[in-house]
């Protein structure tokens, strides 16, 4: 198991830039056309934080996807995985006027917790966070009006957005870090 005090080698597949993930003319998240209005920016960030996301997955086994960061810390890429398919979901809880929906993985913390190095688990947490954003994407387009305000708590789409954006960026941060630690990838 590789330890917070080993030294790995920091590389990249990149030859222009050699702190980027990849050269700008391959990488997905590059677009030529700046996106007009608020919420085709907002929607564009937001896919670009989750290619960021899944490209600092790509390549690993289940073991490198589980491996946890900083004990006594659960967090590990896998566990991000899981965790942002909760947030999805429970975004649409705030969304909906009903009963919530139920948490995918049960109690507090378990989308960390249950992060082990089983391929199952690793191909469950991408189904799962492919289904909730899809669905919660689907949910948010009946509400095109940023301003317009849903759910019991009566929260603006534009909070709800912004807020995903953040979600999002955060725990890209922690995937830099960790896919560093795993095998010392490093980049945008």
């Amino acid at each position: 198991m590789q330890h917070m005090t080993d030294q790995l080698a920091r590389w990249t597949q990149a030859t222009v830039y050699p702190d980027m993930w990849a050269d700008p003319a391959d990488d997905p998240r590059n677009n030529e056309d700046s996106p007009e209005g608020e919420l085709a920016t907002l929607l564009d960030f937001l896919t670009n934080y989750r290619t960021t996301l899944r490209m600092k997955c790509e390549g690993l086994d289940p073991e490198q996807l589980a491996r946890r960061s900083v004990p006594p810390s659960t967090m590990s890429l896998l566990g991000l995985l899981r965790h942002l398919a909760e947030v999805e979901r429970d975004w649409r809880n705030w969304i909906n006027e009903g009963d919530p929906l139920p948490k995918l993985y049960g109690e507090k913390d378990a989308d960390f917790d249950g992060a082990v190095a089983e391929q199952a688990v690793v191909d469950a947490a991408y189904a799962d966070l492919e289904r909730e954003q899809a669905a919660t994407d689907a949910a948010l387009a009946g509400h095109p009006g940023l301003g317009e305000q849903v759910g019991r708590e009566r929260i603006a789409i534009r909070e709800l957005m912004v807020h995903r954006v953040e979600e999002y960026a955060r725990h890209c941060g922690h995937a830099d870090l960790l896919r560093e630690c795993v095998d010392g990838r490093v980049g945008q």
